[in-house]
C-alpha cells in the first residue's frame, strides 16, 4: 500500500474513494477497528465508504492500494456492495471515539479530537495515537492539544460489552481451537454466543468445526446472516456443508446466496452427495498440482501453514484445470517420497497410481477398510470421467465414524469407557 506510515482518521472523513481506473466510487465516512483480547491497541481492519444513494459499505484495508490526503485508491474495481453492519467487538472510530471524554496520565481531562492509525512492518494497521484537547473551563480559551500513545489515555475502553468479552478472550487467546471449543461449552449459552461472536471470522470458523452440531447451529443462528455467511466462507467446504446440512433447506439457500460465489460453489456441490458416502465427507480442496510441476514446488505447496497435516501429507497430480473437478486424475505422491527425490524432478516421474481411487458414492465402511488396508491418511475421489473431485482424509473418516455426540462435553461416556481397568499381578 502506497501511503504514509501514520494517518489521522478524522482527516480522511469525506475523502473521495477511487477505483483503479480513476473513477470515483464513494467517500470515506469512518474507519473500523477491532478490539483485541489483550492490552494491545485495536487493529484497524478497514474503512466505511458511502456510495450513491447513501449506501455505506465496508472496504477492507487489504483492497486499498493508496491512502492520501485527497484520495483513497482501491486495488480492484470489484466491490462487495453489502450494506455495512458493525460486528461485535468492533469500533467505528469517528462515530464512537471523537469527542469522547477521556483522562490523560497527568490527570488532566480532555476530549478526543482525532485518532491516528499506524502501519507496522508486518503490514498491520493499529490505532496508536490519540489527539486530546484539554478542558480549560473557560469558553474563550482553547485547551492545549496533546498527542499521546493509545495506552496512555484512560477512558477509551469499555466500548459496549467489548471489554468484558475481551477480558475473557484474553484467557482463551492461546488455546487450540478444540480446547477453546471445550471452554465455550462450559459457558452459559448467552455468554458463549457473545464470546463466539467476538472472535474474528477465521478463528470462529476453526472453533465451530470443533463443536457439537447442536452448538454450531445455535452459535450460527445467533449471528446476523451476513456475518454467518462470512464465517461459513472461512470454513473448509466439507465442514461448511456439514453445518449447513443441520439447517432447514430455506435457511441453507439464504446463507449460500449471501456467500461469495467462489466460496459457495464447492459447498453446494458437497451438499448434493448422500450422507455416509465419500462425496459427503471429502474435502474439495486437496493439494493439486500438474505433472510438470517440480518436487520443489510440491514441497513448497505442502508447507503452507493453513493446510492440515492430513491434507498436506500428499499431493494429487492431475491434468488442468487444477481446481475440482479437475482434468484427468493421474495419481498421488506422498510427502515422504517428495523428500527422497531431487528437487528439480517432475511430479509426473514419481507419481503413484497403483491404488484405485474412491467414487463419490463409496460408503464410509468401505473407505475405512481401504484406508486401513493401504495405511493411507488420504484417498482421492474421482467421478466417472476420472476427474478428481476431492479427497477423503483420515480426520474426515474419524469425525464421521465416532458417535454423533463425541464432541459433546455433556454426553455420558460410552460403555466401553465406563468399566474400570482390572489390576493384574506382577
Amino acid at each position: 500500500m502506497s501511503t504514509p506510515n501514520r494517518v489521522y482518521i478524522a482527516r480522511l472523513a469525506g475523502v473521495a474513494v477511487f477505483d483503479p481506473n480513476g473513477d470515483q466510487v464513494g467517500r470515506v465516512r469512518d474507519a473500523v477497528a477491532r478490539m483485541r483480547p489483550t492490552q494491545r491497541p485495536p487493529e484497524v481492519v478497514g474503512l466505511v465508504a458511502e456510495m450513491p444513494m447513501r449506501r455505506r459499505i465496508f472496504l477492507s484495508l487489504n483492497r486499498i492500494t493508496s491512502i492520501e490526503a485527497d484520495a483513497v485508491v482501491l486495488g480492484s474495481g470489484t466491490l462487495n456492495l453489502r450494506r455495512f453492519e458493525k460486528r461485535p467487538n468492533e469500533v467505528l472510530v469517528l462515530q464512537e471515539l471523537l469527542d469522547r471524554r477521556v483522562q490523560l496520565e497527568t490527570g488532566q481531562a480532555g476530549s478526543v479530537v482525532d485518532v491516528a492509525m499506524e502501519c507496522s512492518r508486518s503490514g498491520e494497521w493499529s490505532l496508536t495515537r490519540v489527539a486530546v484537547r484539554e478542558q480549560t473551563g473557560r469558553l474563550t480559551r482553547r485547551g492545549h492539544l496533546h498527542q499521546v500513545e493509545w495506552d496512555r489515555v484512560r477512558g477509551l475502553g469499555g466500548l459496549g460489552d467489548a471489554r468484558g468479552t475481551a477480558n475473557l478472550l484474553a484467557v482463551l487467546e492461546d488455546m487450540r481451537p478444540a480446547d477453546l471449543a471445550n471452554a465455550l461449552q462450559d459457558l452459559p449459552d448467552a455468554r458463549r454466543n457473545e464470546v463466539a461472536a467476538a472472535l474474528d471470522d477465521e478463528r470462529l470458523a476453526d472453533v465451530l468445526g470443533e463443536l457439537p452440531e447442536r452448538d454450531q447451529v445455535e452459535i450460527l443462528a445467533a449471528l446476523d446472516r451476513e456475518r454467518a455467511a462470512d464465517v461459513l466462507e472461512e470454513m473448509d467446504p466439507d465442514d461448511a456443508a456439514d453445518l449447513l446440512n443441520e439447517l432447514p433447506p430455506p435457511e441453507q439457500d439464504v446463507l449460500l446466496d449471501l456467500m461469495e460465489p467462489d466460496e459457495a460453489t464447492p459447498v453446494r456441490q458437497l451438499l448434493r452427495y448422500a450422507s455416509g458416502t465419500a462425496g459427503s465427507v471429502m474435502t474439495s480442496e486437496p493439494v493439486i498440482l500438474p505433472p510438470d510441476a517440480t518436487v520443489a514446488e510440491a514441497l513448497a505447496r505442502i508447507r503452507e501453514p493453513q493446510l492440515s497435516p492430513a491434507v498436506a501429507a500428499q499431493v494429487f497430480v492431475t491434468r488442468a484445470p487444477m481446481t475440482t473437478p479437475t482434468g484427468r486424475y493421474l495419481g498421488m505422491v506422498h510427502f515422504q517420497r517428495l523428500l527422497r527425490e531431487p528437487p528439480a524432478d517432475l511430479l509426473g516421474g514419481v507419481v503413484v497410481n497403483d491404488i484405485d481411487p474412491l467414487r463419490p458414492t463409496t460408503p464410509l465402511p468401505e473407505i475405512t477398510r481401504r484406508m486401513a488396508t493401504y495405511d493411507l491418511v488420504a484417498m482421492p475421489v474421482v467421478d466417472r470421467s476420472m476427474r478428481l473431485v476431492g479427497a477423503v482424509t483420515v480426520d474426515d473418516v474419524l469425525d464421521h465414524s465416532l458417535p454423533p455426540d463425541w464432541r459433546d462435553r455433556d454426553a455420558p461416556p460410552s460403555a466401553a469407557h465406563q468399566e474400570p481397568l482390572e489390576e493384574t499381578d506382577g
